[in-house]
């Protein structure tokens, strides 16, 4: 499939199985594990999170660890019970009922504990203020839902500062999603500044942009 060569018309009908394969290398990124069930290896962005985030724990904080990908959450959850890290979780399937119970929990402990949200089901309708580390795992295209999940812990009542920490694997395809948010978050400023009128969405131009940057690595 020739991307570059496509109309407008085709690329909508191939949109999805683009994303696709974009979403697998992001996958990768994460943990091969995502893609390869029998991979054996190691993962230096999941060794750079767990460090991170004992860091944090031994420094009496609490944490808020944000993922795309619900499964991307269980690996590193397997991990925490490991170490016996107090642990809460909240994934689009979370009942509503369960999810402030959840919440009104872990704002009420005593000590430090690693909150495990995927970035869709975090995005609205919860206040952590009682957190004052959040960790993006893995980066999104739209850095208005990563800003939104952030601003959890960036709620009334926040009495501390709040430490923001973005996992991004060096010369992969996170480097080129963080430079097409930097772009993106322009086009939205001048939107709303009325100087212009685009999409925060992902078009064609950003998979090419994005797909030829690879390319030159």
């Amino acid at each position: 499939m020739q991307l570059g060569s496509q109309n407008d018309k085709d690329f909508k009908k191939h949109r999805f199985q683009i994303l696709a394969e974009l979403t697998k290398l992001r996958e990768l990124c994460c943990d091969p594990r995502l893609l390869y069930k029998n991979y054996q290896g190691k993962s230096a962005k999941l060794a750079a999170a767990l460090d991170l985030v004992r860091a944090s724990l031994d420094g009496g904080h609490k944490i808020l660890l944000f993922s795309q990908f619900t499964s991307m959450l269980a690996i590193i959850r397997q991990r925490l019970v490991k170490d016996k890290v107090t642990i809460f979780e909240i994934i689009g399937s979370t009942p509503k009922l369960e999810r402030q119970k959840l919440i009104e929990k872990f704002n009420k402990l005593k000590h430090p504990a690693v909150f495990l949200i995927s970035l869709k089901a975090g995005g609205t309708g919860i206040n952590l203020t009682s957190a004052d580390v959040v960790i993006h795992y893995d980066p999104w295209w739209n850095i208005a839902a990563e800003s939104q999940a952030t601003d959890r812990a960036h709620r009334i009542g926040q009495k501390n500062s709040v430490q923001i920490y973005k996992i991004v694997a060096k010369n992969t395809i996170e480097d080129k999603i963080i430079e097409l948010q930097k772009r993106k978050a322009k086009l939205a400023e001048a939107v709303l500044s009325g100087k212009t009128v685009g999409s925060t969405k992902l078009n064609r131009d950003d998979i090419l942009e994005i797909l030829d940057q690879l390319k030159s690595e």
